[in-house]
């Protein structure tokens, strides 16, 4: 028999403010909007030497540095074929055909996707999520799940799963 656990957390602090614009339908280019989005992480896996599949409070700690780091600022994609992004000076610079917006740098956060779609915020945050595990030498667990909610009830999810291949 295969047993497996899961720890979920979702907590009140795990919500940031941002702004973002995007694209979709061929090269239509959103007005800038803000949300007030929300984080949820899932880790599955079997028990550790502990009995936990992951410390709720590393869990949610970590999941609230990278909150932190996206809260009160400006989303902005650097591999989108159709929003341009270069920072300048203290200034970030966007370019959506003959529009243009000048940020911050500091109110700005740039991530390496190519559009600020929910979706890809998730896959960003549980990427994150996962380099700093390995930073630490934590165990990554076999399934990690990270949903962002960027209005009231509308969610998306990113789930990665380590195969045996992937521990190396």
């Amino acid at each position: 028999m295969l047993e497996t656990y899961r720890v979920e957390v979702s907590k009140d602090l795990l919500v940031f403010s941002a702004g973002h614009f995007i694209t979709f339908a061929g090269g239509i280019c959103e007005r800038i909007h803000g949300h007030n989005w929300r984080a949820k992480l899932m880790v599955e896996g079997p028990l550790d030497e502990n009995e936990y599949v992951f410390d709720f409070i590393a869990l949610r700690d970590d999941a609230k540095a990278i909150v932190d780091r996206l809260d009160h600022r400006m989303l902005l994609p650097t591999e989108s074929d159709l929003i341009h992004v270069k920072q300048v000076g203290k200034q970030v610079e966007c370019r959506f055909e003959d529009r243009f917006w000048s940020f911050p740098a500091d109110e700005c956060v740039l991530l390496p996707v190519p559009n600020t779609t929910a979706e890809l915020i998730a896959n960003w945050f549980a990427s994150e999520l996962v380099a700093g595990w390995k930073s630490k030498g934590i165990v990554i667990p076999p399934i990690l799940s990270v949903s962002i909610e960027e209005n009231f009830g509308q969610w998306a999810t990113f789930e990665r799963r380590t195969t045996l291949s992937d521990l190396g």
